[in-house]
């Protein structure tokens, strides 16, 4: 599965670093921490390896779809 975001990939990268032992554990913090309690090796370098070209800095909330209708606005599936 490939990372989502620029941010997600970069944590993802240091996770496998402190998972080969290239780094310490003490310097992970927030979600590169999670990532490397929860996540195999297998499955950072899957993460991280993915090109950032084309992907946004942060993960963004997904927009809802609205149409509006005689000056109301309706929320659609």
């Amino acid at each position: 599965m490939p990372a989502t975001s620029r941010a997600q990939q970069q944590a993802a990268g240091l996770a496998l670093a402190a998972k080969r032992g290239e780094i310490p554990v003490s310097r992970l913090r927030g979600a590169a921490l999670k990532m490397y309690e929860n996540m195999s090796e297998r499955q950072l370098r899957e993460f991280a390896k993915t090109k950032r070209k084309g992907l946004p800095k942060k993960k963004g909330k997904k927009k809802k779809k609205t149409k509006k209708t005689k000056g109301r606005t309706r929320i659609i599936g």
